[in-house]
């Protein structure tokens, strides 16, 4: 953020009488910026618990409103070097976000000793007073001036793309879900956050004892829901997987368990959840300062996928993209480079995979490639290589050449990026939730929405979701 030169004035350059304004519109980013800034949590001030608390919009703190006075003074009169002495209030109306408010200052009085009497008043752009008062300042003692202030960005992770899926679920039933060895805190927890947003029906598949201790430190009593006991926390996968099979889940979620023991028996060919395409795994990501949601595919599963293995990738990516309301979505198959080139192997499978898109071998997306990341995500990096494209610099999907490339990728934007994370494999019986050890509760419960939208899009065609901007 950049402000202009600013110019302080004396309280000899001052005179009475003499008055400043600012306009600013409340946003929704400055109540939670102030929440953080002040440490007042009071739902009524936050965007999103306001209307699940109240049933009404968030309406800015009264002191968020007294703040733009103190703007007022060190921005515009006096200007830079005032020095806050005393300031009273009365408010009469509250201000909500999106509401454009004046905050204006006159100089009401000089008094000696560097000291000034300021009347203050705050109103919306249709005249409605929101609060009046005085205010007690000291202007520089000599001008002051700058030659413009910068001071650093903020980024605000909100979720909000998730959010529209968690909204989709609603309506939907939920889905009965086999949890495999839900024995920790993190992984039970995850599982009653998905329950209590009525995602799914949980059955928990493990060695009882451990999941009842688990629950009563969580303070989740476990009535009604089922529990199917196994000997070993390693017996629960397999157990997971025939629960599958006897009807009684449409959904697998890892517990507190190695992905490669889910895995082995969810990929097996015989009694496994196969389902004639090669299964691979997805994760969507919200980006900050992205506009859509991202899915990296194969961070998980595929190791060095050969091309019909890569075209069975591509193509459950396109099957989740459109579960979850990407219309049509743009793939942008990786390399190093945006050329083939036969010594990067990846590249021949990229420009296959788009010529296979081309001729229908993969339906549903826009299939391109090879790309470079630069050029698959930044619409000014793939004009200033001359690439024309309808996914270049746009995509939605992002198929990695390996699964190293995907996972460092993926956990790059996780760790360092603050991306919030979701993930679920694809391609199989029934969606499986493969969540990491370290993943939170949330990293679960969008997962667990993946898996809602996802098989809701398998079993009737439909998406439940509404694009982004829609």
């Amino acid at each position: 953020m950049t402000a202009p030169a600013l110019v302080g004035r004396s309280w000899d350059d001052i005179k009475e009488g003499e008055s400043a304004s600012i306009t600013r519109v409340c946003t929704p980013n400055d109540l939670v910026v102030f929440a953080h800034a002040s440490g007042n949590l009071n739902p009524v001030h936050l965007p999103g618990e306001a209307e699940q608390e109240t049933g009404r919009a968030p309406v800015a703190p009264a002191m968020w409103c007294g703040s733009l006075f103190s703007a007022v003074f060190g921005n515009r009169l006096p200007g830079p070097g005032t020095v806050y002495r005393y300031q009273d209030l009365r408010f009469h109306a509250r201000v909500e976000a999106g509401d454009a408010v004046v905050a204006t200052v006159r100089v009401r009085e000089k008094l000696p000793g560097n000291l000034l009497i300021m009347d203050c008043r705050l109103e919306k752009a249709d005249g409605t007073v929101v609060c009046t008062g005085t205010a007690e300042i000291s202007p520089p003692l000599t001008r002051l001036v700058t030659d413009g202030v910068i001071i650093p960005e903020l980024t605000l992770v909100r979720r909000g793309k998730f959010s529209r899926l968690l909204a989709a679920c609603r309506g939907i039933p939920p889905m009965p879900t086999a949890i495999a060895a839900p024995t920790d805190e993190n992984s039970l927890g995850g599982a009653w956050e998905a329950t209590k947003e009525g995602l799914i029906e949980p059955i928990l598949v493990g060695p009882e004892a451990m999941i009842r201790a688990e629950a009563e430190k969580l303070g989740w009593d476990l009535a009604g829901v089922a529990i199917e006991n196994v000997a070993e926390v390693h017996d629960a996968p397999a157990r997971a997987v025939c629960l599958v099979h006897e009807g009684k889940a449409e959904a697998v979620m890892k517990g507190n368990i190695h992905s490669d023991e889910v895995l082995r028996h969810v990929t097996k060919s015989d009694g496994g959840l196969r389902a004639g395409r090669r299964i691979s795994h997805c994760f969507v990501l919200d980006i900050p300062g992205h506009e859509g949601l991202m899915i990296i595919t194969d961070a998980a599963i595929n190791i060095l996928p050969d091309l019909a293995t890569k075209a069975d990738i591509v193509q459950n990516a396109i099957d989740l993209a459109r579960a979850i309301g990407i219309r049509e979505p743009r793939v942008g198959i990786l390399s190093a480079v945006e050329t083939i080139n036969p010594a990067i192997p990846s590249t021949i499978d990229a420009a296959a995979l788009a010529k296979m898109a081309e001729r229908g071998q993969i339906t549903g997306g826009l299939v391109d490639g090879p790309l470079a990341m630069d050029n698959a995500v930044d619409l000014e990096a793939a004009r200033t290589k001359g690439i024309h494209s309808t996914v270049a610099g746009r995509a939605d999907v992002l198929v990695a050449p390996n699964l190293e490339a995907g996972n460092m990728l993926a956990k790059q934007l996780v760790f360092l990026s603050q991306a919030d994370t979701g993930g679920i494999v694809t391609g199989a019986k029934v969606p499986v939730m493969l969540t990491s050890r370290a993943d939170d509760e949330h990293a679960r419960l969008m997962s667990a929405a993946l898996a809602v939208l996802y098989g809701h899009w398998r079993r009737t065609g439909k998406c439940l979701v509404p694009e982004l901007g829609a």
